[in-house]
């Protein structure tokens, strides 16, 4: 980290995560942009996580390891505490797409007064990296970008914190939020991250897209409301009956 402010806070939680966490830490520390600083939450994990995240002491700038509430209470932890100008969250088997993914989106960003950039995701399909689109801005009834594959300008999220009382859909309405409440996006078309598909999101996807509904309910009121909830629901009954079979 070579200024005093650094352009990026790299914010990475982590609980029992011994299997994943190795990587996540090479993948961040090797970025050939080094104006960034790390922050490690750890939920007081009870295997070898620690340990390993001490062999690379040296090249992170906070660790916290203390119990949580859940990890919207740990990503609020590492965001109040980030002095980067943008933040960054990439939680515990995610990894940037390649070494010089920092460098791509401080480029992108030069001259550019923007809230929230974002890109393209990295997911494995059958032993295959696929990369999926992030789509055009807009109040859409889900997410249209993975939370890894975006920097949020931090005095902004600092001040639109995730909602705790949502356990898989508060990313969802942080952006729905922000959108709503005029934030500039700037979209890119080159990946940011790789996707740990064994997130609790993606393990639970009936229960996230139910707490979707309740996110539009709480931000969309009315026919708008109505409007997505009608688009939604069928995909949450679905994924429903699919969990039970």
């Amino acid at each position: 980290m070579k200024e005093n402010k650094p352009l990026f806070s790299i914010v990475t939680v982590v609980f029992n995560g011994d299997a994943l966490i190795e990587k996540t830490i090479q993948s961040t520390i090797r970025q050939s942009l080094d104006n960034f600083e790390y922050i490690v939450i750890d939920g007081n994990s009870q295997d070898k996580t620690l340990s390993i995240v001490k062999k690379y002491q040296k090249r992170i700038d906070t660790l916290i390891s203390e119990n949580d509430l859940g990890i919207y209470n740990a990503m609020n932890k590492g965001a109040k505490i980030s002095r980067g100008e943008y933040t960054i969250f990439l939680n515990c088997g995610d990894t940037f797409a390649n070494k010089n993914t920092l460098q791509k989106i401080a480029d992108s960003i030069i001259n550019r007064d923007v809230d929230v950039v974002y890109g393209n995701v990295l997911k494995y399909s059958e032993n295959e990296l696929v990369e999926k689109k992030a789509e055009k801005p807009g109040n859409k009834h889900r997410m249209y970008f993975c939370h890894q594959s975006c920097a949020i300008r931090t005095s902004v999220l600092q001040t639109n914190l995730f909602d705790e009382k949502y356990k898989m859909s508060s990313d969802f309405k942080l952006f729905k939020t922000l959108f709503k409440n005029n934030a500039t996006f700037y979209q890119v078309d080159f990946p940011i991250a790789i996707f740990d598909k064994s997130g609790i999101s993606n393990s639970n996807r009936s229960e996230g897209l139910w707490e979707n509904i309740k996110v539009i309910n709480e931000c969309d009121k009315g026919i708008e409301w109505l409007r997505l909830m009608v688009r939604i629901l069928p995909s949450y009954l679905v994924a429903k009956l699919k969990s039970h079979f």
